[in-house]
């Protein structure tokens, strides 16, 4: 069996592109064809009703990954042409009635023959085609159609604006004094010779934006460089009015009250006021601990020279030097034992230990020279495909994320389709004098994302629309990527690859458990953040507001809940692209919701031995082979022997 091959480039993209048009156009036919049948079964025609869209997968998902991590003029243009035909495409699809009443015939005729996945196929689709509109009048499938559309120009344009605000800006800094106290590898990065003289120039790019909060003590530098990034995109504050309006709109065609309860209709969670009562709950407990975190590291800037309150900008520069002084734990300490090469290696071990999968530097091009792909083999077999690119450049967009491209899956005729994924992060950038250093953030960053892609390459599942991460409820999809990361820092872990780079040295007893106890510093205050960043979300997406009403819901959250209060031109939302240009509307709660499953799962592990042979075999079994194929809590259950502990979730970030 073979695996897909990433072919595209600039060269190719309109050839691509023109294969895209080809498939719309094809499948439009070929869904016409299907419904003509005069026998429709589950084999008939939904199987290959299913190979429709993964043909069209297959060839639009690597113009928007390429658009994504080497975005050029001919890239986005490329994306920009399709994005409102494939939007058309299946808008029309999700609420052709035909194929709706067919499927609903076929899961009332074949109930008692359908396997689980096929019943959980049919379910799934019968939902969304109703949450797509599909019994509704012509002129309100018609207002939804231009609602999709306008949805997917108005996130693309969204992006586009966040990626560009960050690629445009640039501060130079010419005083060694400023820079004096970064890592070696980050003041390589932004060192420069210009004129004949050295300059050092940071971006809004994480590694250099996080590099120089945290280690310049340039106070009025810092909040420029803050200010830069706190206000990027600030076209995106019309943006985000006409998307919420237009999500609003939405969700009152389909009968629904607001957008929150439209986006939860096919999640766990029932209703936008449990998560709302959720997320509260767990602030009033989180609360008390982060204001004493918080009255620390104030009391510990002004017993060490600093003058006033701290804002914003200084807390990342105190923050370094707190957890030096009370933990001797400091970021560029680690960092020359987290070469980027070794860590990935060190993971693929991890992985072997725990599940029995080895990965192999596969021979295939690749989109970038700092790019590499891996196949994964279990029992001698290959069984998927892995692309990983994490050195942060320009024309990439910021952030880690994980992507699907091929789904494992048989297909029509009986063939066993080989699983393939991506995974992109922005890391530290090596170059000629300089190797790729990590964070130990960022070696959790990679565990996180591999847990991703774990569950969407080992999946046994034979249908393509509920196999990997496909059916997974949102607010479950976090789950296995959580429960990774948190093997991250444990000493059985490190103990295989960290290794300083130079010296060859392994991290030593000591700092492995001073990385473990630091893994909650400031937790509290991490903690609200994101509560701050979930309420924000839901809330704005409960009503329809204007840009002002959206600044007044996020103006009152910090009121009640940020215990370190931002300035007042902090215009997060511009940048919050988790809900503007990804699927988290009405759903970044996922994070913690889904974080309640993995650290009960990970204590289990924790509690019973890390390479527990049992507890990795269900893990694998009933959680990663199985995908979307069931309800997530029914996963974990068969996993776990019992519901999760949501007191777990506090445990995992020593809150008491």
């Amino acid at each position: 069996m073979s695996f897909k091959e990433f072919t595209l480039t600039n060269e190719n993209l309109k050839e691509k592109k023109e294969e895209v048009l080809s498939i719309i156009e094809s499948n439009s036919k070929e869904s016409e064809e299907l419904l003509r049948l005069e026998k429709k079964s589950y084999k008939s025609f939904l199987t290959p009703f299913q190979e429709l869209s993964l043909k069209l997968e297959f060839a639009f998902t690597p113009i928007s990954h390429l658009n994504y991590v080497n975005n050029t003029k001919e890239s986005e243009e490329t994306y920009n042409e399709l994005l409102p035909v494939l939007t058309e495409y299946s808008t029309k699809l999700s609420q052709n009635e035909d194929i709706y009443n067919t499927f609903k015939e076929i899961a009332k005729n074949e109930q008692n023959s359908l396997t689980k996945e096929q019943d959980k196929v049919l379910q799934d689709a019968i939902l969304s085609f109703e949450l797509s509109g599909v019994g509704l009048s012509k002129d309100k499938k018609d207002r939804l159609a231009e609602i999709n559309l306008k949805l997917s120009e108005k996130t693309t344009n969204f992006a586009q604006n966040l990626l560009k605000a960050t690629d445009a800006y640039e501060m130079e800094v010419f005083d060694f004094e400023d820079v004096k106290e970064l890592p070696k590898s980050d003041l390589e990065a932004a060192k420069e010779e210009k004129d004949g003289k050295t300059v050092y120039k940071f971006t809004l790019q994480q590694p250099s934006f996080v590099a120089f909060m945290t280690y310049s003590k340039n106070r009025e530098l810092k909040e420029k460089l803050y200010k830069a990034y706190t206000t990027r995109a600030p076209e995106n504050d019309e943006i985000i009015e006409e998307i919420l309006a237009l999500r609003n709109e939405e969700a009152k065609i389909l009968g629904f009250k607001n957008f929150a309860e439209l986006s939860l209709a096919p999640k766990m969670a029932d209703a936008p006021l449990d998560v709302v009562e959720f997320l509260e709950d767990i602030a009033t407990k989180s609360k008390p601990q982060a204001k004493k975190e918080f009255k620390a590291l104030q009391e510990f800037a002004n017993a060490n020279g600093f003058k006033g309150e701290l804002e914003s900008w200084d807390v990342a520069y105190y923050s370094e030097k707190l957890k030096i002084a009370s933990l001797d734990v400091a970021d560029e300490a680690y960092m020359p034992y987290f070469e980027k090469n070794q860590c990935i290696k060190g993971l693929f071990d991890f992985v072997n230990r725990l599940l029995g999968v080895t990965f192999k530097k596969a021979d295939t091009k690749i989109w970038h020279k700092k790019a590499n792909a891996y196949d994964l083999f279990k029992d001698d077999k290959a069984v998927a495909r892995i692309y990983i690119d994490l050195e942060a450049r320009k024309g990439k967009r910021g952030g880690a994320w994980m992507n699907d491209w091929v789904t494992h899956h048989i297909n029509s005729k009986g063939e066993k389709v080989l699983p393939v994924a991506y995974i992109v992060a922005n890391f530290s950038p090596s170059s000629e004098n300089s190797l790729s250093l990590l964070r130990p953030s960022d070696v959790v960053t990679l565990f996180h994302e591999m847990g991703h892609a774990l569950h969407h390459m080992l999946s046994q599942v034979e249908e393509p629309f509920v196999s990997g991460i496909n059916g997974v409820e949102w607010d479950a999809v976090e789950f296995p990527s959580q429960f990774l990361e948190n093997f991250a820092y444990e000493e059985e872990v490190l103990k295989s690859f960290a290794y300083h780079y130079e010296t060859k040295e392994i991290l030593s007893d000591e700092m492995i458990e001073k990385l473990k106890i630091s893994k909650n510093f400031q937790s509290a205050l991490g903690m609200m953040r994101q509560i701050e960043f979930s309420l924000f979300d839901m809330k704005i997406h409960m009503e329809k507001l204007t840009s002002n009403d959206v600044q007044k819901t996020l103006d009152d959250l910090r009121q009640k809940y940020a215990v370190i209060k931002p300035p007042s031109y902090n215009k997060f939302q511009w940048g919050f692209a988790h809900i503007f240009a990804g699927g988290y509307a009405a759903g970044y709660y996922s994070y913690k919701w889904a974080e309640v499953l993995s650290a009960d799962a990970y204590f289990k592990f924790i509690d019973q031995g890390i390479f527990n042979e049992n507890l990795s075999s269900r893990y694998y079994e009933e959680v990663l082979a199985k995908g979307g194929s069931r309800p997530a809590m029914e996963s974990f259950v068969a996993f776990s022997g019992t519901k999760p502990d949501a007191d777990a979730l506090l445990r995992l970030n020593g809150i008491t």
